[in-house]
């Protein structure tokens, strides 16, 4: 088929791009000149997200029509704005997750700090378990009492997903789930948690720190302040440029990853929505040996330059997850969830108020030298992303000098080992009402046994001279 360039599909995926970055560009703008805005600590993105959300239904309930729907939005790609929207958010949660898995670190850490970061890990999955427990807890009465809904039991799942893993993982199982077991506004409704849990952890926890700051248990802190550190790259005399080279790596992981996901799809064609819903988890697969294959070559080459720049690999990574976020937000139909508001108000009261509470007890109890700073770290991470996890902690450790931003960069390894059954189990779940029922029971078991191995030494002490 021809296409002229002064078609609409041509340019419909550009203004939707463009409009993303533009409702971003308001929010930062906001947070530099308004002293509120800039003290609250939502980041841009989830500012930016939202002012979209809020024109999209303003707009709906003007015209009768979503705004994502209309116009040129309609004409991107051979699909619909707000399918557009999906796409983004989708593939943006892979390829920030493939550019942190390529970053190289000559560090290595041992001992103490060894047993801090697996305690991290253990922490994440145990948050994730017992917010798949509270959504469960919440989810499964709810379908019992209105069984003609249009929720499902095993939607509950998708409060450790939104919260604990943010807008990406969020939308695939929402995605998931309303293409296979009939969730209605499924996808819808993990954005909705997502965005929930981004709210959470800025205001509860810029709300924490300045309780904290009135008690005088914090020194320095300075709420609201924008920091800027700005890194210069290695000059680079050489043909290709260094961010061409980071782009293409993270693009060639990607594409041979989507070449092992289609292949696993058509030898287990009923298992299709699961393999291409865990895109992000194959291709951090594919980028461990990759990089280990440029990490080799950078050897035998030798040379000051590295071929991996982790500077860069942080800003595509940066840039990847603010394009998720502000598409997912936007992404979300506030219409499809008017049913379900009650489940979200009461998914978002028990998620942040235990999130809060068990993370305080644990940081207390295992990082006693650094428990503010660790706890900060983790809820805001454990409520929206790590990104959002290290602005909070640097309102209170500035130049990042506590163990707390290591941990949280070093404890994927514990957390995915430990973690990948509860990606077994959100599949389970919504096969029924009885399957929903036992995931519940194993999320609560499994949640026992991460609280015992978290809580060890407590339990069973610790041997002489071991560390």
């Amino acid at each position: 088929m021809d296409i002229s360039f002064f078609d609409s599909e041509v340019w419909a995926f550009l203004v939707i791009i463009a409009l993303l970055l533009a409702a971003m560009m308001v929010a930062y703008a906001m947070k530099r000149t308004i002293p509120r805005v800039r003290q609250s600590l939502i980041p841009p993105s989830v500012l930016g997200g939202l002012f979209l959300l809020a024109a999209s239904t303003i707009f709906k309930l003007i015209t009768g029509k979503y705004m994502f729907e209309t116009g040129i939005f309609l004409k991107g790609f051979q699909t619909s704005g707000n399918a557009t929207l999906e796409i983004i958010t989708y593939h943006c949660l892979a390829i920030g997750f493939v550019s942190m898995t390529l970053r190289t670190t000559d560090k290595k850490i041992g001992g103490r700090r060894a047993v801090e970061v697996f305690n991290t890990g253990v922490t994440t999955v145990a948050t994730y378990l017992l917010q798949a427990i509270l959504g469960l807890g919440i989810t499964i009465p709810a379908v019992m009492i209105a069984t003609d809904s249009g929720l499902i039991p095993a939607a509950g799942v998708l409060l450790a997903f939104g919260f604990g893993q943010g807008t990406g993982q969020a939308l695939n199982f929402g995605k998931i789930y309303e293409a296979e077991r009939g969730f209605a506004g499924g996808a819808s409704f993990g954005l909705t948690v997502a965005a929930i849990g981004f709210l959470t952890s800025t205001i509860v926890g810029v709300a924490y720190l300045n309780y904290l700051r009135r008690k005088g248990r914090l020194t320095g802190v300075n709420v609201g302040r924008v920091e800027q550190t700005i890194v210069e790259d290695e000059g680079d005399n050489e043909s290709m440029d260094t961010f061409t080279v980071q782009v293409a790596l993270i693009l060639i992981v990607y594409v041979i990853a989507y070449a092992i996901i289609n292949l696993l799809s058509r030898l287990l064609p009923g298992l299709q929505h699961t393999f291409f819903g865990f895109n992000f988890l194959l291709a951090v697969l594919v980028a461990i040996p990759v990089k280990a294959i440029v990490n080799l070559i950078q050897k035998r080459v030798g040379g000051e330059r590295k071929i991996i720049s982790n500077y860069l690999m942080n800003r595509i990574g940066g840039f990847a997850f603010d394009l998720m976020i502000v598409a997912g937000i936007a992404a979300i139909r506030i219409d499809l969830i008017t049913n379900y508001w009650l489940v979200l108000l009461l998914m978002f009261i028990f998620g942040a108020v235990f999130s809060f509470a068990y993370l305080h007890i644990v940081c207390k109890k295992l990082f006693p030298e650094y428990e503010i700073e660790q706890f900060m770290a983790m809820f805001g991470m454990l409520t929206g992303t790590a990104s959002t996890g290290i602005i909070l902690l640097r309102e209170i450790d500035r130049d990042l000098r506590t163990p707390a931003s290591e941990n949280l960069v070093y404890q994927n390894l514990p957390a995915i080992v430990f973690g990948f059954p509860i990606l077994l189990l959100a599949n389970y779940a919504p096969l029924g009402m009885k399957q929903s029922i036992v995931t519940l029971g194993l999320c609560m078991l499994f949640f026992v046994v991460m609280n015992v191995i978290l809580f060890r030494r407590a339990l069973f002490g610790r041997k002489k001279g071991s560390d």
